[in-house]
């Protein structure tokens, strides 16, 4: 009121568990490999291989990832291509373009996005991608 001109996009608050410290992989930088992070991490490059993430992964709209992604939460505003695993929400911006495999829980998709997937959603079915092999193993689980 007296001059609190606070505004926030509430879009991006899904639930991180981590302590508010974001990793991030900035435009013109390559990596090819396996990334394991406790925090949340926003790639604004490249990224062909593995990444698991305890918190949320942002993909920038200049960020690209080739590759799997096992995650809490995840905000697609770029390229991603591969098997994605997203325990929590999903959300797709309008800038996204994203082709492969999906599972999660909650999804949201902004009209004009390029998501171009198979998906399965909710708790019933759990998708457990073996990247040695390259299968796809469905596991259900129990409701008790």
């Amino acid at each position: 009121m007296f001059g609190n001109k606070k505004t926030e996009d509430r879009s991006q608050n899904t639930f991180s568990p981590t302590n508010g410290s974001t990793n991030s992989l900035v435009h013109g930088t390559n990596i090819k490999g396996t990334i394991n992070a406790t925090n949340d991490i926003r790639i604004d490059g490249t990224l062909d291989g593995e990444l698991t993430c305890e918190g949320r992964v942002i993909i920038g709209k200049e960020g690209s990832v080739k590759g799997n992604i096992d995650c809490l939460n995840a905000v697609i505003e770029g390229s991603f291509e591969g098997n994605l695993r997203v325990k929590d929400t999903l959300q797709v911006k309008e800038s996204a373009k994203i082709l492969g495999d999906v599972n999660t829980s909650n999804l949201v998709v902004q009209s004009g996005a390029s998501f171009d997937v198979s998906c399965a959603m909710g708790g019933e079915k759990i998708k457990s991608i073996n990247t040695e092999t390259n299968e796809t193993i469905a596991l259900k689980t129990s409701n008790a």
